[in-house]
């Protein structure tokens, strides 16, 4: 049987896996806890829009702290049941669009607020 061993502390000035940068994240900026599998970096996006349409499908839109850049997904009600819907996610940098300037202040007060409000992993 192997003796179990607490894990290595981070380099200094990394903070450990799962850790928040609150600065950071309202920069929109990568952190060391946010960088990915494969070098390619993943940022922390805050829930800031909810549709439903006709057709069954729910339009969820994903938009970092500042609201310059988003992740739309549409999904069907079913796949919703399956996977909740959660307060926050953290999507690849090159999975993000650029926000139409009109919706950015909307989208950077709605970041905030569910920020503010939720755990990043809390079903909203």
């Amino acid at each position: 049987m192997r003796a179990r061993t607490a894990p290595a502390a981070p380099p200094a000035g990394r903070p450990r896996t799962g850790t928040r940068d609150r600065h950071a994240e309202v920069r929109g900026a990568l952190t060391p806890a946010m960088t990915g599998d494969g070098g390619e970096g993943t940022v922390r996006t805050w829930l800031v829009e909810r549709d439903y349409d006709d057709r069954g499908l729910v339009s969820l839109v994903y938009a970092t702290p500042d609201g310059e850049r988003a992740l739309r997904r549409e999904l069907s009600a079913r796949m919703l049941q399956r996977n909740p819907t959660t307060a926050a996610r953290d999507v690849p940098a090159s999975a993000l669009e650029p926000v139409p300037e009109a919706d950015r202040e909307r989208y950077r007060r709605e970041a905030r607020r569910v920020r503010e409000r939720h755990e990043p992993d809390a079903e909203i």
